[in-house]
């Protein structure tokens, strides 16, 4: 198993969650982050003042799939995330030892399906 963590732009969340649940990939963790890459952050001026934010907000989402489905969750995300604008985002891989599903005690793969 592996988990894929994306951060993504959040106006691209809809778009993100729709693409994966057509696939049939329905559960995921989101969490509001801030952060900065290569974007670093925006500026702007008012009045002659120039205000900056060097982080800025993004979303996390964290996916738990089968090995052999990774590079189609992947490849979805990178589709349904992208702008092709400096800010879009990265995807990263994990493994994941060990899975349970508290309510039924299933383990493993049948604990993330």
């Amino acid at each position: 198993m592996k988990m894929v963590h994306a951060i993504i732009r959040p106006e691209k969340l809809e778009d993100v969650k729709r693409v994966l649940e057509r696939a049939g990939f329905l559960g995921m963790t989101v969490y509001e982050v801030r952060g900065r890459g290569r974007q670093m952050g925006i500026s702007w001026r008012v009045r002659g003042n120039e205000f900056r934010v060097d982080v800025l907000p993004k979303l996390k989402l964290e996916l738990v799939v089968r090995d052999e489905d990774v590079d189609r969750v992947v490849s979805l995300i990178l589709e349904a995330a992208r702008t092709g604008e400096v800010g879009d985002g990265k995807v990263f891989v994990t493994n994941v030892e060990r899975a349970y599903r508290i309510r039924t005690g299933e383990k493993g793969d049948e604990a993330i399906g």
